[in-house]
C-alpha cells in the first residue's frame, strides 16, 4: 500500500455527471468496504466508464461527491491518486519494451525504493516469470492484459478500477484474472469492475449495481442469478 494516505471505505453520494444536455450518470449512490468487489453491469452507454473515470479522479462529478474514507479529492489531491489503480481499454504499455522494463518504468514513477523485487513479484503474479525479458509486442492479448493489470497494481493501490477487463481474453487468461481479483479482495483492496460478461461475473461480486441510461435501476448483494436480474433490470423481458 502506498504510504501517506489510506482508507477503508469508498462512498459515492448522489453523484451526477452531465455533458452538455446529456446526463451520463444520474444520482448514483453506493458504499464499498475494504475487501470487496463491486460490479457495474449494463449495456454500452449505461454510464459505467464515466462512473469509473470519476472514481479514478480523472473527471469531476457535476453534483454529488465521492469520499475515500474521510478523504476527498480537493483535500487529498495527488496523495489520493497514488492509492488508486486503473485498467481501462488502453493498456498503457510500451510494446517495444519488455514486460520487465514496462513494469520497472511504472514502479519508478511511483518512487518504489525496491523496484527490482517489486517487478519480479509482479511478473510471478502475472504467470510470466519466464517471459519477463521478452518484448510486450510478442505477447498475446491475454498476456498483455496480465502485464497491464500488474502495471495498475504495481504501487499496491487500495482502490482498483477495471473497465471491461475480460474483453478478448481466452479461458485461461480469464481464469487467471478471476483468481487475481479474488486475491486482491482477500488482501483488503476495494475493487470496482465494469463488465457485461455475466458468466464471469457470476460468483465473483459482493455487490452489483445495474446501470441503465446512467441510473442505478437495480442492485444485488452477491452475484448469483445475475442473468435473471440483469434481464429484468435492462427491460429485456423474455428475450
Amino acid at each position: 500500500m502506498t504510504a501517506g494516505l489510506d482508507f477503508d471505505t469508498l462512498r459515492v453520494d448522489d453523484v451526477t455527471r452531465v455533458f452538455g444536455r446529456r446526463r451520463a450518470v444520474a444520482h448514483v449512490s453506493f458504499e464499498a468496504p475494504a475487501g470487496s468487489i463491486v460490479g457495474l453491469l449494463g449495456h454500452n452507454g449505461a454510464g459505467k466508464s464515466t462512473l469509473l473515470a470519476m472514481l479514478a479522479t480523472l473527471m469531476r462529478p457535476t453534483s454529488g461527491r465521492i469520499v475515500y474514507g474521510s478523504h476527498t479529492l480537493d483535500a487529498a489531491g495527488a496523495r489520493l491518486r497514488s492509492t488508486i489503480g486503473i485498467l481501462g481499454h488502453d493498456l498503457f504499455l510500451y510494446p517495444e519494451l519488455t514486460a520487465r522494463e514496462n513494469l520497472a518504468f511504472f514502479a519508478g514513477l511511483y518512487g518504489d525504493p525496491h523496484p527490482d523485487g517489486t517487478v519480479t513479484s509482479a511478473l510471478a503474479q502475472a504467470g510470466l516469470a519466464d517471459r519477463g525479458d521478452d518484448p510486450v509486442s510478442s505477447f498475446s492479448r491475454g498476456m498483455r492484459q496480465r502485464v497491464a493489470l500488474e502495471r495498475a497494481l504495481i504501487h499496491r493501490p487500495r482502490l482498483v478500477l477495471l473497465d471491461e477487463p475480460f474483453t478478448g481474453l481466452d479461458d485461461a487468461s480469464a481464469s487467471a484474472l478471476l483468481a487475481r481479483l479474488r486475491a486482491l479482495r482477500d488482501s483488503g483492496a476495494i475493487v470496482v469492475v465494469a463488465t457485461h460478461d455475466l458468466d464471469l461475473a457470476e460468483g465473483l461480486l459482493d455487490q452489483v449495481l445495474f446501470l441503465r441510461d446512467g441510473r442505478v435501476v437495480d442492485r444485488a448483494t452477491g452475484s448469483t442469478a445475475l442473468r435473471t436480474t440483469y434481464r429484468a433490470a435492462m427491460g429485456l423481458g423474455g428475450r
